[in-house]
């Protein structure tokens, strides 16, 4: 007998529902969906690790920004990569969801720049942004963090994700003087060439409207330099809130929630009287979903979140923390 009460294949009555008469059919096609729901919902996702902190100075290498993935529309991912699939989620399971913190800056005379953290939504995961080199080449990340100039040499900047970010830039030398190199950013490379005495500029982040509103994130921090109150300055900021780079002081911190890398420190006074300044943070990351308006989501309390309603669809963005969430 069948789950209805009918033996064998379902059989079928010609009727019209206008009339007030439904058929078997029509009465087991709606007891069949109120016991077998839909299983699965389909979701864009934008996920941004945390920023690397930028080196301090003098002349400290920018950090790259956290990686950078997006499964929303025909948008950009990561590296200037193609737009990733989008996601399927299961109704009534925890999802692991983590919002990775920016990576701390070096501080002179005591600790090297820090990595950026990883975020996670379910299976998706992002890498930390790299480190500004501290004596060296920059450290592999999401995207690279900068490369230092040490003497006559110049170091490479470090390796980013493929698909997620760019590699760091080159550091510099001039007249003696160190230069930072710029981090890379969601858009691809920093630059290899540093002139007129600046530090490299942070590559430049990628704009999403997955929320509704067009916003840049993952923007790379620009290198520090080491010019004595002479001509130049720190590296720019990478669009999408990366830290810029200084000449004589700390360098900017990249901003919260863009995955943005930390700026590169400078240093003040004068040869044989030297103060190095300790480089910038990088931003936190963030992970936001865009899901159909008739979902339901529950959020854990370990996590900071907030949904808003755009078109057909709700977006919720996660901006700290790491706890699970489920759909209903």
């Amino acid at each position: 007998m069948g789950k209805f009460g009918y033996i064998g294949a379902r059989p079928t009555q010609s009727s019209s529902s206008s009339s007030g008469v439904f058929s078997v059919n029509d009465v087991a096609n709606a007891l069949d969906q109120s016991i077998y729901p839909l299983q699965s919902f389909t979701a864009s996702y934008l996920v941004i690790a945390g920023g690397g902190g930028g080196d301090h100075g003098s002349g400290g290498p920018g950090g790259g920004a956290g990686g950078y993935r997006n499964s929303y529309a025909s948008e950009t991912s990561g590296d200037s990569s193609s737009t990733e699939s989008t996601i399927s989620l299961n109704f009534n399971e925890n999802i692991t969801i983590t919002v990775g913190a920016g990576g701390a800056g070096g501080v002179s005379g005591s600790s090297d720049a820090v990595q950026g953290n990883s975020s996670v939504l379910g299976s998706i995961s992002t890498v930390g942004g790299g480190i500004g080199g501290a004596n060296t080449t920059g450290g592999d990340g999401g995207s690279g963090g900068g490369g230092r100039g040490s003497g006559s040499n110049r170091y490479d900047g470090g390796t980013g994700t493929a698909n997620q970010g760019g590699n760091g830039g080159r550091g510099g030398h001039t007249d003696g003087y160190t230069l930072g190199g710029g981090g890379g950013g969601a858009s691809g490379d920093a630059d290899n060439s540093i002139s007129d005495n600046n530090g490299g500029p942070g590559k430049a982040g990628l704009s999403s409207s997955i929320t509704g509103s067009a916003v840049t994130r993952g923007g790379g921090g620009g290198g520090g330099s080491s010019i004595f109150g002479g001509a130049g300055g720190g590296g720019s900021a990478g669009s999408g809130g990366g830290g810029a780079g200084s000449q004589n002081g700390t360098g900017g911190s990249g901003t919260a929630n863009t995955g943005g890398g930390g700026g590169g420190g400078g240093v003040s006074g004068s040869p044989g009287s030297s103060t190095n300044h300790n480089g910038g943070a990088g931003g936190s990351g963030v992970v936001i979903v865009r899901y159909p308006n008739t979902v339901t989501i529950t959020v854990e309390s370990g996590l900071t979140s907030s949904t808003a309603t755009d078109g057909s669809d709700k977006v919720t963005t996660f901006t700290a923390g790491t706890d699970t969430v489920s759909f209903a």
